[in-house]
């Protein structure tokens, strides 16, 4: 290998909360030849990631601006506040965005969801990050909502989490450039989309194999008659000429006296 050949590599972006072993294990069973790359971004951080080639694809939440970037939604987060244990909505399965009217609902800068008024009332100052929430829920300055992944991401023995009706939910998807849909990206998307090794998508697809022509039966070949010949017997005249003498017969000619 010369210097100036880069061995090929794939990098896969991803933000909190999403956990992509799964798919990395059947990468890495299919394409051994090819090391995957994690990259953890932030959720406000992936697209500017993507588009400035620091991944290769990545799992992102939507929304985001598709202006140039290809999207794939994979699925829908549960809902979820994080509240200490010995609230009071810890006795329910689940409660409603009303529900947290009068609660103080910490709303961080980083928050996922796509609120048009996030519920509750808001506290003195916003949070920076969701990890920072986090400890003002532990030491009792409010609660917060999140998707449910991210609850368990920054799980706490002294928090619990219980799901909300009425709000909004975070969508996961695979995001790349439009215009950077590489042969190794085409492989990531069949990974996720549960493709088989040899799907017709993928680089490792078995080709199309040509259809056979259908071999002419022996019998029929006896019986199709040669092309500008007849199909009875020859005459011993010769192929296509008249017949011989009077009355059709052929033979000797007749012997001049």
């Amino acid at each position: 290998m010369t210097g100036s050949e880069i061995p090929p590599s794939f990098r896969l972006a991803y933000v909190p909360g999403v956990t992509p072993t799964k798919w990395v294990r059947i990468w890495n069973e299919r394409l051994p030849e090819i090391p995957l790359t994690l990259v953890a971004v932030t959720a406000a951080e992936a697209s500017d990631v993507l588009r400035g080639g620091g991944a290769d694809a990545g799992f992102v939440r939507l929304p985001i601006d598709r202006t140039d970037l290809s999207a794939i939604p994979l699925y829908t987060e549960t809902t979820v506040v994080v509240i200490p244990k010995d609230h009071i909505a810890a006795a329910v399965d689940e409660v409603s965005a009303e529900d947290l009217a009068d609660e103080i609902v910490l709303h961080p800068l980083d928050d996922t969801l796509d609120w048009e008024r996030p519920p509750g009332r808001p506290a003195n100052e916003r949070p920076a990050t969701t990890a920072d929430a986090i400890e003002l829920v532990a030491a009792g300055v409010g609660l917060l909502v999140v998707p449910q992944s991210l609850a368990r991401l920054h799980h706490r023995k002294d928090l619990t989490y219980r799901p909300v009706t009425g709000a909004p939910e975070s969508r996961v998807a695979l995001s790349w450039p439009e215009d950077a849909t590489t042969d190794m990206v085409e492989d990531f998307i069949g990974i996720v989309r549960g493709r088989t090794v040899n799907s017709s998508r993928g680089r490792t697809a078995t080709p199309p194999q040509p259809k056979q022509r259908k071999r002419p039966d022996a019998g029929d070949a006896r019986r199709k008659p040669a092309a500008g010949k007849s199909g009875g017997k020859s005459p011993r005249g010769g192929a296509g000429g008249p017949k011989g003498g009077k009355g059709g017969k052929g033979g000797k000619p007749r012997r001049r006296s």
